[in-house]
């Protein structure tokens, strides 16, 4: 049988591409090394967070909002409209949330600059020694990461007729008379037009040189979820003043470069790249986060695999000096590892005329697969 696309990898940028795909009628097949994704996709937070992103970025964040809410309306996949908030705790970061207002201005983006009070009154918990206001973004969703991407794969299968094949590792793809040829570790041999292939390990596997070669770099990052908070509701994505000075949004406001460099180079929160975000999940647990450790991709390995208490620690010690939970009782606590480019905002190049590889969209991919994918799959086809 022979496909219009086959798509190595079914995480969230490479279902999107398959997605999108599909809706042109084409006949696509999704491989999928493991039995269901286990990678960057189901480890994080759950943000579709269009507001911190760059311009460029932020368009494709904001088509891959109206995608979410399009599936959303007729198939549950776990989506809710319950907005952003980024709090400020000092006037620096309270000036770069104004800057951003009059940004989102110019870009037709909506945003509304809220009072301290205003932040109280709508954030539970928030506290008064922290926060002097906040920019909220209405329009922004959050889904549940662990059951978001499964529930689309089950959609897809139903009413686009995408084929997913799991447990199908791929250890070959080349192009021949007959189109690409996808070979799996079972021997089996897939024949395509096109092939894209989004798994970063599976990249490695197939062409190692170009892997070897490629500006990527490995972030680990360290999450946790509390126990399910009782009588309490948090909206949306909360994110704080780290979180301003750490986002690509914010790059473009006129102050930050003059803020950034006041910035002591030295502290904890600078060592492991923290900064504090906190989302309350469907079944009422809190989950917090997040630290950054980096490594070249030949270099993997020594990012190691384990969870640094130090770490975890420390971002408990300041997300309660932000929010006040009724409890910060930790239910689990996990590492999160995706790839990403050092030079470019996404790694996406050609293996001859046929063979697409798209990677390395780092913290990008809940956010911008959807959008970024739909432009690629109409440049391809």
């Amino acid at each position: 049988m022979k496909y219009d696309l086959i798509v190595v990898g079914g995480g969230v940028l490479g279902t999107f591409h398959a997605f999108h795909a599909a809706q042109k009628g084409l006949k696509v097949l999704v491989v999928e090394k493991d039995k269901q994704p286990v990678s960057a996709t189901v480890r994080n937070f759950g943000q579709v967070v269009p507001s911190g992103m760059d311009t460029k970025w932020q368009n494709y964040g904001r088509e891959s909002l109206q995608i979410y809410k399009e599936i959303q309306s007729v198939f549950d996949i776990s989506v809710r409209n319950n907005g952003s908030i980024y709090l400020a705790s000092n006037e620096e970061e309270l000036t770069l949330l104004e800057e951003l207002n009059k940004i989102n201005q110019s870009n037709s983006y909506e945003s509304m600059l809220l009072t301290k009070q205003e932040c109280l009154s709508r954030y539970p918990g928030v506290k008064e020694s922290y926060v002097i206001g906040g920019l909220f973004f209405p329009e922004e969703v959050t889904v549940e990461p662990r059951t978001m991407i499964y529930r689309l794969h089950q959609y897809m299968q139903e009413t686009l007729d995408v084929e997913f094949s799991y447990l199908t590792p791929v250890v070959n793809c080349e192009e021949g008379n007959d189109g690409v040829s996808v070979i799996t570790a079972s021997g089996e041999i897939l024949i395509a037009a096109k092939v894209i292939i989004c798994c970063g390990s599976e990249f490695k596997t197939l062409f190692p040189k170009v892997f070897a070669q490629s500006d990527m770099e490995v972030t680990k990052l360290q999450m946790m979820q509390t126990v399910a908070q009782r009588n309490y509701e948090l909206k949306g994505s909360v994110l704080t003043g780290w979180s301003i000075r750490r986002y690509e949004a914010f790059y473009e406001c006129p102050s930050f470069a003059k803020i950034k460099a006041s910035e002591p180079l030295d502290s904890l929160q600078k060592k492991w790249g923290v900064h504090i975000l906190f989302k309350q999940a469907a079944d009422g647990s809190v989950i917090i986060g997040d630290s950054h450790e980096y490594s070249d991709v030949n270099d993997i390995d020594e990012l190691g695999f384990d969870i640094k208490q130090e770490i975890n620690d420390f971002m408990i010690q300041e997300a309660k000096k932000i929010v006040d939970l009724p409890t910060y009782q930790i239910r689990d606590s996990w590492a999160g590892v995706y790839s990403q480019c050092k030079n470019a905002d996404i790694f996406n190049t050609m293996i001859g005329q046929h063979i697409h590889i798209i990677t390395g969209i780092g913290g990008k991919g809940m956010t911008g697969s959807a959008g970024y994918s739909k432009q690629v799959i109409n440049s391809i086809f």
